[in-house]
């Protein structure tokens, strides 16, 4: 199998439309796609065309970009040695399969283990696109921090001294009476996501297997199971909507729309956020590690790759355009690198027992 690495700068979708979405990722001058052609010597490989030269790069050749966090990881750990290191995870496709119902990707219990050990021996925090109440009902742990709509709500221990706008952190206490901040940059787009809500319900009803999802500051519209047929009947009525709200902007995900307000917050703005609030922002011994697989994940790659510090881990099975150093096959993998990580820890230093 071949993969097709095409860039350009007018961009045309399956439905022949100007691909107007905006990704805002660290590729944001160039999209990248990519589609199967074949298989040669037993290699995925992937032709990338720049300026209309066709470049073969085999799977081999990508993770020798990009190689295995698990084969690497005795090199890794020799560089984190001494360091403090926080740990930052995605959900869907990381902590979790892409499953059909996105109502129904959980975790399993054994990496809800890895992580819960983890978050012992590191701060830990879930950076993911699902509304922060979702993802914490689906990690259902409480030594992890949470942020949830691509970054766009953010539980963390203390305010930050940078993000000091009461409009947008407030100081609350939960049903224990623990008291942490919330910081929600996006709250006047509120009603006008909730009338999207609304608009794209009602115009997609006619779609079968579309499933909106309310991530409260974003909107997930899924066609995983939608008919080829009607995609572009979907991408239609999907972008119709965005026409009256421009104060929004969507991008592709991994078989779904993402619409979320357009404003300079991200993945990666939440992961600096945090680092701040946990009060390593001025640490020059500060090691973060960031896993994920989506599009959304790359401004929290390149984040990492500006510090100058930290390991930045795609999650994907082949070949992909990525800021990421290190990769990881699948969920799987990610568990027993979480496993890893905790039994380096062990033997160098302690762990909180609850």
């Amino acid at each position: 199998m071949v993969l097709v690495l095409s860039s350009g700068r007018k961009k045309f979708g399956r439905c022949g439309l100007s691909n107007k979405f905006s990704t805002r990722t660290a590729q944001n001058k160039e999209e990248v796609s990519f589609q199967r052609v074949s298989l040669k010597m037993g290699l995925l490989q992937l032709t990338a065309n720049e300026n209309g030269n066709a470049i073969l790069v085999s799977q081999s050749s990508w993770l020798m970009k990009h190689p295995s966090a698990l084969d690497t990881f005795e090199q890794m750990m020799n560089i984190a040695r001494g360091r403090k290191i926080v740990v930052f995870l995605d959900y869907d496709g990381t902590l979790s399969n892409i499953v059909p119902n996105p109502d129904e990707a959980f975790m399993t219990n054994k990496m809800r283990i890895a992580v819960r050990e983890v978050a012992k021996c590191f701060p830990t925090a879930v950076i993911s696109g699902r509304s922060r109440n979702k993802v914490h009902g689906f990690v259902r742990l409480d030594n992890v921090y949470y942020a949830g709509s691509h970054g766009l709500d953010i539980a963390a221990p203390l305010p930050s001294s940078k993000y000091a706008d009461q409009k947008h952190q407030n100081r609350i206490a939960d049903e224990m009476g623990n008291e942490f901040a919330l910081f929600q940059p996006a709250q006047r787009y509120l009603p006008a996501i909730r009338k999207m809500l609304i608009a794209l319900n009602e115009k997609t009803k006619s779609i079968k297997g579309v499933v909106i999802e309310d991530n409260k500051f974003c909107i997930s519209v899924h066609y995983r199971n939608v008919l080829d047929e009607h995609f572009c009947t979907l991408e239609k009525l999907v972008k119709s909507v965005l026409q009256d709200n421009r104060d929004f902007r969507i991008s592709k995900g991994k078989k779904v729309f993402e619409i979320r307000p357009d404003i300079e917050w991200d993945k990666g703005h939440a992961l600096e956020y945090l680092l701040e609030t946990l009060g390593f922002s001025s640490s020059d011994d500060v090691l973060p590690i960031y896993i994920g697989d989506d599009r959304t994940d790359e401004d929290a790659f390149k984040v990492i790759r500006n510090r100058g510090e930290g390991f930045p881990i795609v999650v994907s099975s082949t070949p992909k355009d990525t800021m990421a150093l290190y990769s990881l096959r699948n969920p799987t993998e990610v568990n027993k690198f979480l496993s890893r990580l905790v039994t380096w820890r062990k033997k160098t230093s302690f762990c909180k027992l609850v």
